[in-house]
């Protein structure tokens, strides 16, 4: 196909509004934005094909890691507001955070997510592209993505509204369409936007479709609809970003001529999607719609189970809706479980690990036979570090084809006895390190010093703090056995007021800590995003993971760490507890009884850290007797946890997790 003909048949598929023509400068020959153009219009004209039925992935948020994965490239120079901002440093080197800030020079990652439940789909839809699946992501346009964190000196975070300029951002493109959808007592209009996830080969695409409610002729409220994610102060706001996901999808999908066979709820968020296709169907007809839905669902802790009143949503919704609503969803007269819901109109469910699985049915008794599990996992070419991939490349008798079969990863295993391959091992992670303390250089990081960090985002069954839980034991512990460098980072939700206190709580601690600097060293760091997330995940020596059990479904930024070699210390929740019998780092803490979720306010803190305190002394005593300031025993066990991490990798990882997904869940070869 020549160069004219295929710009010509890709603006046939893709509506661009590009009424000042600034849009036509990127787009352009067989060129979108720096990528190829070709496999853009192969993936359009597939979604419209009747040949085969596509997966529509619908996701109230997407983590994409576009700063640093497949970026795009523009002609436009990079807009102040979508350029990484600057973030302060709190930590015990008070001298260091007054006169210095971090600063890039980077593009921000698409802000359209608020953490890991986000980065998740941004990786399943990375992954999809990678197997080339005919499928497409729904999503949302948040206008002013979740929040920037800011650190106030003796009040904790303090949250301020974030600014960019999609219009401006390199890859995303607004459309033409336009869409409505109906409610009990307004329409309300959504402009479409396109962003393409490119497969790690630039061979293949999913298109992400963005939904925006910010255009005319939407009243002031509606314009507000898709502003900023997860409002939870105003309950008809927070009902309606669901509805706008739900409607506003299935609507798109049609106006686009997708041809869709499976309709993939990640979260209950997305469950009026099923809402909408019900729409002017009789009961029968109703029922037949659940072969076409399924869903993830990924969270035991109680606030994550959406749940609305009948009066509320008889407020936004038409009486047919809110029967289907209620016939499905109700939780008990007058209110309505979108959990619930969401399994009732599913024809497969899963948790997000063989742990979530447990939970779930001691949660949901009635539904033990249709829960199944799919661990999560992540994308590797995202999250592995460049260091990883060129010493893979080394050893191509072992790691052939890791790029495409990561499972391979696990012949790891064989070379535990080459002293070539642990030496550029340790070589690769030191260089990871190095590049660690040149970021925080102003914080005079010492490569060769032992290096622990928790960072996620910050909720009560998390823990946050309890590494600080006892500074004494820490000061003790780098005294008798050797320096420490703690490095800490998260958000809580603004209005998640136990959050709040956990920050406040840590800067305080941090703030009050006198003793000498280069014996430890804690260094809290703001706004914590995905740039910070592929950092600190590859880099440091150990990564600290301390839920309460069994309220952690997953989590996914230890696999992160164990692609980079990076030893676990962790409680056992979540993805951890498939991984007990590794010997991928050290394991510690409570554990809930079989057939118990207990309660996840109970945060079992004193004897935790006791427990976490034990742990870190025996490892800090391995890192050292490994590392005597810089000259390394190539023969330490340390070295055989870091291969027993590469070869766990093989398994939590998205290509699996989409090869379990493909078979249990969307029933395709």
């Amino acid at each position: 196909m020549g160069k004219k003909n295929l710009i010509d048949e890709f603006y046939s598929l893709v509506q661009v509004d590009d009424y000042d023509g600034h849009y036509a400068k990127d787009i352009k020959d067989d060129d979108y934005f720096g990528m190829p153009l070709e496999c853009i219009v192969a993936a359009e004209k597939r979604m419209r094909s009747s040949a085969e039925r596509g997966i529509a992935y619908f996701s109230m948020e997407y983590g994409l890691a576009t700063s640093c994965y497949n970026k795009f490239s523009s002609h436009l120079p990079l807009n102040a507001a979508n350029q990484l901002p600057e973030n302060a440093v709190f930590s015990n080197f008070r001298v260091a955070d007054y006169f210095f800030v971090l600063h890039s020079d980077n593009v921000i990652d698409l802000p359209i997510y608020s953490g890991g439940l986000g980065v998740l789909a941004g990786d399943t839809v990375k992954t999809m592209a990678d197997y080339k699946l005919p499928a497409a992501g729904i999503g949302i346009l948040w206008n002013s993505g979740y929040f920037r964190q800011k650190f106030w000196f003796k009040y904790g975070q303090a949250p301020e509204k974030m600014r960019w300029d999609p219009h401006t951002y390199p890859g995303l493109v607004p459309l033409k369409n336009i869409i409505k959808i109906s409610l009990k007592q307004e329409d309300v209009y959504l402009r479409l936007w396109k962003y393409y996830v490119y497969s790690y080969k630039h061979d293949a695409v999913v298109p992400l479709i963005l939904l925006d409610s910010n255009i005319e002729p939407n009243s002031p409220r509606a314009k507000n609809l898709t502003d900023q994610l997860y409002r939870s102060d105003d309950v008809i706001l927070k009902l309606l970003q669901r509805v706008i996901l739900g409607f506003g999808g299935v609507s798109a999908l049609n106006e686009l001529g997708y041809n869709i066979g499976t309709h993939h709820l990640n979260e209950g968020h997305a469950v009026f999607a099923f809402i909408a296709k019900a729409r002017g169907l009789a009961n029968d007809e109703i029922d037949k719609l659940k072969d076409r839905f399924v869903y993830t669902c990924h969270t035991p802790v109680e606030a994550g189970h959406d749940r609305f009143s009948l009066d509320d949503l008889n407020k936004v919704l038409k009486k047919e809706d809110t029967d289907v609503i209620e016939r499905f969803g109700k939780e008990r007269p007058g209110l309505v479980n979108l959990t619930l819901l969401s399994m009732n109109i599913s024809s497969a469910t899963n948790a997000v690990s063989h742990n979530h699985q447990k939970v779930m049915h001691v949660q949901f008794p009635k539904y033990k036979d249709q829960i199944q599990y799919v661990t999560n996992g992540v994308h590797p070419y995202t999250w592995m570090s460049q260091k990883f991939k060129e010493l893979f490349e080394q050893f191509p008798a072992a790691f052939s084809n890791f790029k495409s079969n990561p499972m391979i990863l696990s012949k790891a295993a064989e070379l535990k006895a080459d002293s070539d391959f642990r030496g550029r091992l340790w070589q690769a992670h030191q260089s990871n390190k190095v590049d660690l303390c040149k970021f925080l250089d102003k914080w005079r990081l010492d490569k060769d010093s032992f290096t622990i960090c928790w960072a996620r985002r910050v909720a009560a069954y998390k823990r946050p703090s309890l590494i600080l839980h006892d500074i004494g034991r820490l000061v003790r512990i780098s005294e008798e056995i050797g320096p420490l460098q703690i490095i800490l980072a998260g958000k809580a939700h603004p209005n998640d007021n136990l959050g709040f206190t956990y920050i406040n709580e840590m800067l305080d601690k941090v703030d009050r800590l006198s003793e000498d600097y280069n014996k430890l060293k804690i260094i809290v760091l703001e706004n914590y995003d995905i740039s910070f997330g592929k950092l600190l995940t590859s880099s440091v020596d150990v990564w600290l993971n301390n839920p309460l059990p069994p309220f952690e479904a997953s989590g996914t930024s230890g696999m992160k760490a164990i692609l980079n070699g990076v030893l676990q210390m962790s409680t056992v929740d979540g993805w951890v507890a498939e991984a007990t019998d590794r010997p991928i780092g050290a394991f510690f803490g409570y554990q809930n009884s079989e057939g118990s979720v207990g309660n996840e306010f109970d945060l079992h803190m004193n004897e935790d850290s006791e427990e976490l305190y034990a742990t870190l002394s025996g490892l800090t005593r391995l890192y050292y007797k490994t590392n005597q300031r810089g000259k390394v025993d190539i023969s330490s066990e340390w070295i055989d946890m870091m291969i027993e991490c590469i070869c766990a990798a093989a398994q939590f990882n998205t290509y699996r997790m989409l090869d379990q997904y493909k078979h249990l869940i969307w029933k395709i070869a």
